[in-house]
């Protein structure tokens, strides 16, 4: 992963993991690799790792179980929850990125309509 210099580490370390969950990619109950494992597939420090898994434990993103490990929230409305919070992140920054360009709203949902259809 290519880190943003913009960003602190640890707040794209946990996006990463967020998304992750979101898409499936990690279920609810599956175990997060141990911090040292973490840091190594992330090339970051240790510290940063056990940073991450407490943010992500005061939000309910995931919890720990002593002498277990840290594993992915059992709480599907949570998941669902962060879904919608990163999807209503997405189409704010695209809303925004629009109008920097001049483009009203309803021009992007022309053009979102539009894009959609060819996806399909």
């Amino acid at each position: 992963m290519e880190f943003n210099s913009a960003l602190p580490i640890y707040l794209q370390v946990m996006a990463s993991i967020k998304r992750d969950i979101v898409t499936g990619r990690l279920v609810p109950g599956d175990k997060l690799p141990s911090v040292r494992d973490m840091a190594v597939q992330y090339t970051i420090n240790p510290n940063t790792v056990s940073r991450v898994y407490r943010e992500l434990e005061l939000e309910g993103v995931c919890f720990t179980r002593r002498g277990m490990g840290t594993f992915v929230t059992e709480d599907e409305r949570k998941v669902v929850q962060m879904r919608k919070e990163m999807a209503e992140e997405l189409v704010k920054r695209f809303l925004e990125g629009m109008h920097q360009l001049g483009i009203s709203s309803s021009e992007s949902m022309e053009l979102i309509r539009k894009h959609s259809l060819e996806a399909e």
